[in-house]
């Protein structure tokens, strides 16, 4: 039904930035939630930041806002995630993901959504 590839990831300095994409296919999109996700070693995956395609109304985590923007452009069919003032604590696997947005749980539960990318590799050095 939807399809998620991510790319941009890559190797950073701390206090870079990084803008990473997620080229989606299928249809509808204005039904759904875009979401970014990451995993560091040894955590679970935790909810980073979505956004309602429809409305563009947006969700971040305490630990990413004020650094991080989701947006969208529909024209691409692409979600991207801007990453400033990276520290070493935001590297990760991340992970793009999808769900519809009648879906009644919590829109930062990663078990709510049901399309994943296979994500990309985020790493920031000091």
């Amino acid at each position: 039904q939807v399809q998620l590839v991510e790319s941009g990831g890559g190797m950073v300095q701390a206090g870079g930035s990084l803008r990473l994409s997620c080229a989606a296919s299928g249809r509808p999109f204005s039904t759904y939630v875009m979401g970014w996700f990451r995993q560091a070693p040894g955590k679970e995956r935790e909810f980073v930041a979505a956004i309602r395609w429809s409305s563009t109304i947006t969700y971040y985590a305490d630990s990413v806002k004020g650094r991080f923007t989701i947006s969208r452009d529909g024209a691409k069919n692409t979600v991207y995630l801007q990453m400033n003032s990276l520290t070493a604590d935001d590297t990760a696997v991340y992970y793009c993901a999808a769900r519809q947005s009648s879906i009644i749980s919590s829109i930062y539960n990663r078990e709510s959504y049901d399309y994943w990318g296979q994500g990309t590799q985020v790493t920031v050095s000091s």
